[in-house]
């Protein structure tokens, strides 16, 4: 199946059907040999950012046919949040639209001229956020990404897919671009229109794909549980992820950095800019380990950087100060039910460490059988708590029941639960450990 693009198009990119086949290294199937998408075939759209471009798209989408194609393009790094800048939709018989949130409210009557439709996004945790805080979300999912693992493709980037499976290279060198510049360079804008230029057709090979292996089910329980997991919600002591909080081992300096990373949030929230762009997160570890008492000490003290660091210092300061001043501090760490690290597993419980080494290969072997990689056959983290607290009855129904309160779709479970229940039920040893050498005395 090849890509409907004729050959007068304006894109000037001939029909791939012509093209001689070659073989791409670890995936066996024939492609079309590589010709560069390099713009659409209807031309470049209009950014629409009025409400009467807004209506008119709408219908458009509403009177198109089959699925649509839909991408959104952020200012990560730059901008403070997630938010989109860039909305891209393709539909047959609508074409292809792209939407600058900015002036709107909503992308409400977006969404409604799409309800029912089936929507193709490749990497879809990634964009439905944003899209969801614009009123979108879809009814029905196709992830091309993830879509990509499932039936086994050695690469799974929406270029490397394309690749593989249409004979199109599609460049991306503006993904990493600040999309909230106004007004957009026309390059960036033919970027972001081929982004969803061929989404229709690269679902159709992979529901080929995936249906010559038996995996489409596997595909259409994975994108069903994305759409009714929703957004995640927000994280708990978000500054906890700051970069490099390993390295402080003090609960008054893990109060400084929180202090730093709210104070820090609260600025780029309100200028609308990146965190890291005003001090990057090493900066605020390094000022939490020195704890200065003055600006001069801060602004001298060994890591701490950044475009307001200098500006902003007595603001940092401030921080610190509060900090060493308070009388209720941070925990180290929070409370948690997660198994620990398998790496110590062998002194704390060597009976789990024995049921975790015996399961594990086993999965390995059946997503080797099935070509998926081992997360998606089974989420790592899963196979970790069952191991750690198995069922008081191991069976494979017992497991089964463990992987469904986890969160396994039921393909994972009629796989793995089998599997990891005969290795519970007969666990193989570890292997010795390896005695510890002690230097005889008066060795150097």
């Amino acid at each position: 199946m090849t890509p409907n693009i004729p050959d007068n198009t304006t894109a000037g990119v001939p029909a791939a059907a012509a093209a001689p086949h070659i073989t791409v290294e670890g995936f066996d199937s024939p492609i079309p040999e590589i010709i560069d998408l390099d713009s659409p075939r209807d031309g470049v759209p209009l950014v629409i950012e009025t409400q009467s471009g807004l209506e008119r798209c709408a219908a458009a989408i509403a009177a198109g046919t089959g699925p649509a194609g839909v991408d959104a393009e952020r200012a990560s790094g730059f901008r403070y949040g997630q938010r989109a800048f860039l909305v891209q939709i393709r539909r047959e018989g609508a074409g292809t639209w792209l939407i600058d949130p900015e002036p709107f409210e909503n992308l409400d009557i977006i969404n409604d001229a799409l309800r029912g439709v089936e929507w193709i996004l490749h990497a879809a945790s990634q964009d439905l956020p944003c899209l969801s805080e614009l009123g979108m979300w879809p009814d029905k999912l196709f992830d091309t990404e993830l879509a990509a693992r499932l039936a086994g493709l050695p690469r799974v980037g929406l270029a490397a897919v394309i690749e593989q499976l249409l004979g199109f290279g599609l460049a991306k060198e503006h993904s990493a671009a600040d999309w909230s510049t106004r007004p957009l360079p026309e390059p960036w804008l033919r970027y972001a229109a081929l982004d969803v230029e061929v989404l229709s057709e690269l679902r159709e090979e992979l529901i080929e794909l995936l249906q010559a292996d038996g995996k489409l089910e596997y595909a259409e329980q994975e994108f069903a549980a994305i759409l009714q997991a929703g957004i995640a919600p927000p994280r708990v002591d978000p500054w906890r992820k700051t970069s490099g909080l390993h390295q402080i081992r003090d609960r008054r300096q893990l109060a400084a950095v929180r202090e730093l990373w709210l104070e820090r949030d609260s600025l780029a929230q309100k200028r609308d800019v990146a965190p890291g762009r005003l001090i990057p997160d090493s900066a605020l570890v390094a000022a939490a380990k020195a704890m200065p008492a003055t600006v001069p000490q801060l602004l001298t003290t060994k890591g701490f950087h950044g475009r307001a660091a200098q500006r902003e210092a007595p603001r940092w300061l401030r921080c610190i100060a509060a900090a060493r001043a308070l009388e209720e501090l941070p925990p180290l760490h929070l409370p948690t039910n997660a198994p620990p690290p398998p790496r110590v597993w062998a002194d704390r419980d060597p009976e789990a460490a024995a049921r975790l080494a015996t399961a594990r290969p086993l999965l390995q072997e059946k997503a080797d059988e099935l070509k998926l990689p081992l997360e998606n056959l089974l989420t790592p983290d899963y196979l970790r708590r069952v191991a750690w607290r198995p069922p008081a009855e191991v069976s494979t129904g017992s497991v089964a029941a463990e992987l469904r309160a986890l969160g396994a779709r039921e393909w994972q479970v009629e796989l793995t639960a089998p599997l990891i229940a005969g290795a519970f039920l007969n666990p193989q040893p570890l292997p010795p450990k390896e005695p510890k050498l002690v230097p005889a005395a008066g060795a150097q």
